[in-house]
């Protein structure tokens, strides 16, 4: 089944206080989003990847992959309002042979090989996988006015990460059904599940975490020098 990457590095990251693409920020000297794509390199999805950018950067963003993987062809789509929508943008944007879609966020810079061929094959064998981490602090529920209502069992509970991987059509479904209900999800996972599919959970690492805040990036710079990933 031929398989295809879709990063989502379309995020501005505000909360970098950067006001530039935080995929094009720098992480031991390399942007964030080439540091990402080399981890994809070992499973083919390099060449021919499908990556969703702002909207006002595509220039640049060219001119960034073209001076890193001279010999790589991407395809850059732009980016919505949301999440949601850039990677709907990026799904129509995928090859038409593509069976299987492998969606990642550019800020994620060092999932493992193992995590991207087990989601990989899951996915193929039930149609949507998601890489994620149990759970190791206490999660609390609170009402609006920060009350805690609920403590959830631990034991249950994990924290999602990409790569989040599906058969073509079971995620293109999910997308089009919450589009006609205005619903709108923080990952591509909660769609499939919305609407009564399953998701089986392949194990991460804590070290596929998201470079969300300067102290996300100083914590990437440290695993890089140290060779922790």
């Amino acid at each position: 089944m031929k398989s295809q990457l879709l990063i989502a590095a379309a995020g501005l990251g505000e909360r970098m206080g950067e006001g530039r693409p935080k995929a094009l920020m720098p992480l031991a000297g390399v942007p964030i989003l080439a540091r990402t794509l080399e981890r994809f390199r070992g499973a083919g999805l390099v060449e021919g990847a499908v990556i969703v950018v702002p909207s006002h950067h595509r220039v640049e963003f060219a001119d960034t992959l073209a001076a890193i993987f001279p010999d790589m062809t991407f395809r850059l789509e732009e980016g919505g309002r949301h999440r949601q929508l850039s990677v709907a943008n990026g799904l129509a944007a995928l090859d038409t042979d593509t069976e299987i879609v492998v969606i990642h966020d550019a800020a994620r810079p060092y999932v493992t090989a193992a995590c991207i061929d087990a989601s990989i094959e899951t996915a193929a064998a039930c149609g949507a996988a998601t890489v994620a981490v149990p759970a190791t602090d206490t999660i609390l529920a609170a009402d609006e006015e920060g009350f805690v209502v609920d403590t959830p069992d631990r034991s249950a509970l994990w924290a999602c990460q990409t790569p989040q991987t599906f058969r073509v059509a079971v995620i293109r479904e999910a997308h089009a059904r919450a589009r006609e209900d205005g619903f709108m999800a923080t990952d591509d996972a909660t769609l499939v599940r919305r609407y009564d599919g399953k998701v089986r959970i392949v194990l991460g690492t804590p070290l596929n975490f998201k470079i969300t805040t300067p102290a996300d990036l100083a914590l990437a710079e440290c695993v890089y020098k140290r060779k922790l990933a």
